[in-house]
């Protein structure tokens, strides 16, 4: 199965944007959107194993809403940022946290090849009520690890959409992964990474279910 998102030219990627997941990481809500970028080259479809290589060893989930650009946007004001907006979609940011933590910068270790599952179709904006909120639910090998709605994002999907495009420009098929809520493995006691042989599914009412299997390379 391919990715129901055409190759992007950019995934931009929210952190700390869910004020539960902020107050589990110890973290003030942000005053602007914390943002990095994952490697286009890390997007697999539905069904799609996530591969762990040999030497991360902290593999976390994260649940996402991702937002899909249907047309150029540069400049965009936060009113008029869903007429941008193709449709939406589920994802899986998969993080690297023994490596983000230790280098302190998220973009490498949530770029690696099979980190950014997108799917299984996107959704267009008439088909949900961002305004009111989508429940999203993240569960490890049928276990509810995370449950949360989008209502509890600190910044919106409009005023994301603006935030980025100050001065810089997303292009038809570019993707906006939103930031996960509460309940990472990290922030687990004990802490609860993947391994090989779990399965992730994460749920977004009215948008659908992304499931993908891990897989775990022991040698390089």
């Amino acid at each position: 199965m391919r990715s129901p998102v055409a190759p992007p030219g950019s995934i931009w990627a929210v952190g700390l944007n869910y004020r539960a997941h902020a107050l589990e990481a110890g973290k003030p809500l942000p005053e602007f959107p914390t943002l990095f970028t994952k490697s286009t080259r890390s997007v697999i479809a539905h069904e799609e194993a996530i591969v762990i290589p040999p030497h991360v060893h902290e593999p976390d989930y994260e649940g996402e809403l991702a937002v899909v650009i249907g047309r150029r946007a540069r400049d965009v004001a936060v009113a008029d940022a869903l007429d941008y907006v193709a449709g939406v979609t589920v994802a899986h940011d998969v993080s690297a946290r023994d490596h983000q933590y230790v280098t302190g910068q998220f973009s490498w270790s949530k770029s690696f090849d099979t980190f950014c599952p997108l799917g299984p179709e996107v959704v267009s904006l008439d088909e949900v009520d961002l305004e009111r909120g989508l429940p999203l639910e993240t569960r490890l090998n049928g276990e509810v690890v995370q449950s949360s709605t989008t209502a509890d994002l600190v910044f919106s999907v409009p005023q994301l959409v603006a935030w980025i495009t100050q001065g810089l420009t997303l292009e038809e098929n570019d993707v906006i992964l939103t930031g996960t809520p509460s309940g990472v493995g990290a922030a687990r006691t004990p802490p609860r990474f993947l391994t090989d042989g779990d399965v992730v599914e994460i749920t977004i009412a009215g948008v659908g279910t992304l499931r993908n299997p891990v897989r775990r390379i022991l040698t390089p």
